[in-house]
């Protein structure tokens, strides 16, 4: 099967299970569920849900057992997609060709959809009758993994320093800081939970780990770069909206260029670090080539 092929596969079966996991936009409060809905079924190429699955078959894991904890790092995702829109972020009118969250439904129902977004994430891989692991201890090292990602020492810890630094100069390791807790973390979390899940050996989480923090960084300096040069259509967001916020990313400090040699860089040491697997690494050496030659 060649990349297209997987992803396109793996995507069906995310959304098909993440519909089954949210109620219809029927159910009362029903403008909370339209809220909901409207974000994660905007047309997301479900690259995080995608690397906890191609993580799991790489250390001899079933897509199955892990498919609930892939459609919560989606949910979770989504979460912060809507909140960073928001005006007292990233002030964004349009997200994957749509308007955002808030556009459509106010800033009041957008939060609280965040929100919803992020519990019913936990609530998820935390339902004992919707697993077939034996070991809660892998479940409960997986939780935290995902909690410490999406947390003050991930995500939201990226997004207080992104906020901090805009208009100002900024060091390299503090933007480093910045990309690999802002949208690395996640990206690092979903390659190690479907690991871990899966019941991975140590050496194989390392590889792992490797990887992800290479393509968690790639994916974010490849989104930088594409905010300069990317086709605002095709992309579904506004060209030029970092420049337009003051944003400091790669281009504004290394330019486009060396920005680029950055990202062929950390993509070159994620296929590296997948050598050890042999062939079940081909997927994520794929998925890692997919990324740097994203146009969206």
């Amino acid at each position: 099967m060649n990349i297209k092929e997987y992803l396109g596969e793996m995507k069906t079966l995310i959304d098909n299970t993440l519909d089954r996991y949210i109620p219809a936009d029927t159910v009362y409060p029903p403008d909370i569920y339209k809220s909901i809905r409207y974000s994660l079924f905007a047309g997301g190429k479900r690259l995080r849900p995608i690397l906890v699955i191609a993580s799991a078959e790489t250390v001899g894991g079933n897509r199955e057992d892990v498919l609930p904890f892939a459609c919560a790092i989606e949910m979770i995702h989504t979460y912060t997609l809507i909140h960073d829109d928001l005006p007292a972020l990233d002030n964004d009118d349009l997200r994957r060709g749509k308007p955002t969250n808030h556009k459509e439904f106010g800033e009041a129902i957008a939060i609280l959809a965040g929100d919803a977004l992020l519990t019913m994430a936990f609530q998820i891989m935390s339902e004992p009758s919707a697993f077939s692991l034996k070991s809660s201890t892998l479940i409960l090292k997986s939780i935290h993994e995902i909690a410490k990602a999406v947390g003050v020492s991930g995500t939201i810890g990226g997004q207080v320093v992104d906020i901090q630094a805009t208009g100002k100069k900024l060091d390299i390791p503090t933007l480093e800081y910045i990309h690999t807790h802002k949208t690395g973390e996640m990206i690092l979390s979903a390659v190690r939970v479907g690991a871990i899940l899966s019941g991975c050996e140590d050496d194989e989480l390392h590889a792992l780990t490797c990887y992800g923090e290479n393509i968690g960084l790639a994916f974010q300096v490849m989104d930088d770069i594409l905010d300069v040069e990317g086709e605002s259509e095709i992309m579904g967001k506004t060209r030029g909206s970092d420049e337009k916020m003051r944003k400091v990313t790669y281009p504004s400090v290394f330019g486009l260029s060396e920005s680029k040699k950055i990202a062929s860089r950390l993509i070159e040491n994620s296929i590296q670090s997948m050598e050890m697997f042999g062939e079940r690494g081909e997927i994520l050496k794929d998925i890692s080539e997919y990324i740097i030659a994203r146009r969206f």
